[in-house]
């Protein structure tokens, strides 16, 4: 039997190290199989660990919320909290009697739940922190990156996929029968689990598009009001996140509607009905999945910064584009995604139509993450092949 492979470290570590330093609790939150356990243990140490997933453990914290945690008086790591909300209000109770810093680390995967719950009962005392996938920058530290964009794009980047050997295309059907089964069937917004696969299926082949609650109620055959309560239990359990447009100092002609992208890549993939590298090759789709890992990278940067990932894009009524803007203090950095392996002129349309229009008094930075190998430096744009977003990144 060969050994298992090491962790991959988490950029993440650092911060959460720090901030254990300042609050009496951190909680890290993301999808499920994204890490958050792996990194909670690592984080705790020695401390005891609870799952909150195990039923009997859930039950004693259910009916007995005050003696669960009196078996913590230094703390623990408290894995999946969201499935006991009444420990929330407990914990408040002492993490202010006792002002040690660090000494519970909570992990969830239902975001406005865990938000919620903290801003009402721990506000002040917990620092909220976001585990994504692994980024490529993580793999490529680990030296188990990818060889090519293609495989990439369709294993996608949950742990599970790259710190053990198993194929992606299983690995993902079992994921998301999982996540149907055990996340979506406790939702009281979702009572037809078939309908609700239809619609997780229709935003996949929607992604990097202007989001239609109309049009994707028709196509799922629900109303208009259940396509967007899905829609909030698909973000709730970072299945999907959302851009919002910019709207600074330019022209009210612009498209108010979000995009819509899936936290990972390969499980967009694996939605729209890709199986192999081959099939992602040739595939209509495959620009727009590479624009969403684009995204994801450049929403993981914040997130492994401890912030809120603030992306946004531009796009007016006929059409003029640029698929994401991200303001860094008086920079504005803007990007664009190609996926082709080669750079035609007509790639930096959208970037020179919106430079001389964004607000005046900031500094423009242009970007071109393209699907070839090669960096260069344009008149107009750094272009940056796949495999080295790093100039990029640092600017985040």
């Amino acid at each position: 039997m060969s050994p298992a492979p090491q962790p991959i470290p988490r950029h993440l570590k650092a911060v959460a190290l720090r901030h254990l330093l300042g609050f009496p609790a951190i909680a890290i939150t993301g999808p499920r199989q994204s890490g958050k356990t792996t990194l909670a243990r690592e984080l705790g140490g020695d401390r005891p660990y609870a799952s909150l997933e195990n039923p009997d453990m859930r039950r004693f914290a259910e009916e007995d919320p005050r003696g669960f945690l009196s078996q913590f008086p230094d703390g623990a790591v408290l894995d999946e909290i969201q499935r006991c909300p009444p420990l929330f209000s407990y914990l408040q109770g002492i993490l202010d009697a006792d002002r040690r810093m660090g000494r519970f680390i909570l992990t969830g995967s239902q975001q406005f739940g865990m938000i919620e719950a903290i801003t009402q009962s721990l506000a002040g005392r917990v620092s909220l922190l976001s585990l994504w996938p692994f980024s490529l920058a993580e793999l490529q530290d680990a030296d188990r990156a990818p060889a090519s964009l293609d495989a990439l794009l369709h294993s996608g980047l949950f742990p599970p996929i790259h710190d053990r050997p198993v194929d992606p295309d299983a690995w993902l059907q079992s994921y998301v029968a999982t996540y149907l089964e055990r996340d979506v069937r406790m939702s009281a917004k979702v009572q037809d689990l078939s309908a609700f696969q239809r619609f997780l299926q229709l935003c996949a082949g929607r992604v990097g598009q202007l989001i239609n609650l109309s049009s994707l109620a028709c196509d799922t055959g629900i109303s208009r009001a259940t396509a967007e309560a899905w829609l909030s239990v698909l973000q709730a359990g970072f299945l999907v996140f959302l851009a919002r447009p910019h709207f600074a100092n330019i022209s009210k002609r612009l498209i108010k509607a979000p995009k819509i992208y899936f936290t990972d890549p390969g499980l967009a993939a694996w939605l729209i009905g890709i199986r192999t590298v081959e099939h992602l090759r040739t595939h209509p789709l495959r620009g727009a999945i590479f624009e969403n890992w684009v995204m994801t990278e450049l929403a993981k940067v914040a997130a492994n910064a401890g912030r809120v990932p603030a992306i946004g894009f531009l796009r007016d009524k006929e059409g003029h584009e640029i698929d994401a803007i991200i303001e860094c203090g008086n920079v504005l950095q803007v990007i664009e995604a190609k996926s082709g392996q080669t750079v035609p002129s007509d790639a930096f349309k959208g970037l020179d139509f919106w430079q001389p229009k964004l607000q005046p008094g900031k500094t423009t930075r242009s970007w071109l993450v393209y699907g070839g190998d090669t960096a260069q430096h344009r008149q107009n744009a750094t272009v940056l092949p796949w495999h080295g977003l790093a100039p990029l990144l640092r600017e985040l």
